[in-house]
């Protein structure tokens, strides 16, 4: 009997396969692991435990720069998350519901920023602001500087992308004779995306909203390039505290964000399997 028809692996085939699982989740999830445990350490040098305690936590909740850092990635994620949402739910409509002039090679710009690496990305926007910086003193001598605002356009410009194809597969598995009942009983356009359509892609919308909300919060090579003075977010700021030494504030500061990312996951599972 083959596997395909139900046949169980022998012993030391099934050995190896459970060795080769176990290997994985520890190599996946034993840093993690480890990281959340060392951000408990009283001690300062990292790899001496002296003892747990939440010192590093009440010190990161007491520090300035943490706090700053941590009110511009909400500020970022908060504003692209809303307008990346609406934008890129537009998008996946017209380009599963419409058909018009260039459809293909917009639906293929629409996976750019998803293919391309973050450093090209990064670099595109820091280009494309200082030609646009440039052309607006040329036009009006008004000086403008990289700062919260043009963060906030760059994590825009890549969260469309992701929204738009988390909310195109919901359509593509919509029912169109939903719609088209809505429209036999004299709906216009209007009224049946209000009261059919948008009701049953909504799952997907939010699970797009929360995509975009922790790639927002976790971006660090894209804010990088396009960051100003006093514009540093939460990610930035580990990423420069890391270059400097690994302390157990980095590790509070990690966890942190782990679990912030964590609970938006699953936040997204339990909306999609709530619709399922």
């Amino acid at each position: 009997m083959s596997l395909r028809e139900g046949a169980q692996p022998g012993g030391t085939t099934r050995w190896a396969l459970s060795a080769n699982a176990w290997l994985v989740f520890g190599f996946f999830y034993l840093p993690i692991v480890l990281l959340v445990a060392l951000s408990f350490n009283d001690n300062r040098m990292v790899g001496v435990w002296g003892g747990a305690s939440l010192r590093w936590y009440r010190e990161m909740l007491g520090n300035a720069s943490v706090i700053a850092s941590l009110q511009n990635s909400l500020v970022v994620a908060g504003i692209s998350t809303v307008l990346s949402t609406v934008l890129g739910t537009a998008t996946a409509i017209a380009l599963e519901r419409f058909r018009f002039r260039g459809r293909a090679a917009f639906d293929g710009l629409v996976y750019l920023p998803v293919i391309i690496p973050d450093v090209t990305m990064a670099v595109m926007m820091l280009l494309f602001f200082a030609r646009a910086f440039a052309m607006v003193y040329e036009a009006t001598g008004t000086t403008l500087h990289l700062g919260i605002t043009t963060i906030t356009l760059s994590h825009i410009a890549f969260n469309i992308s992701f929204v738009a194809i988390v909310v195109r597969a919901r359509l593509a598995g919509l029912d169109p004779a939903l719609e088209e009942a809505a429209a036999d009983l004299y709906a216009d356009r209007r009224k049946t995306f209000r009261h059919v359509t948008l009701p049953l892609i909504m799952p997907g919308i939010l699970g797009g909203a929360l995509l975009a909300l922790t790639l927002s919060l976790d971006d660090v090579v894209i804010t990088s390039f396009v960051a100003g003075p006093g514009s540093t977010t939460l990610p930035v700021y580990v990423f420069g505290l890391v270059r400097r030494g690994v302390t157990p504030l980095i590790n509070a500061v990690s966890t942190v964000m782990l679990a912030a990312s964590m609970l938006l996951v699953l936040f997204s599972l339990l909306v999609q399997r709530r619709s399922q």
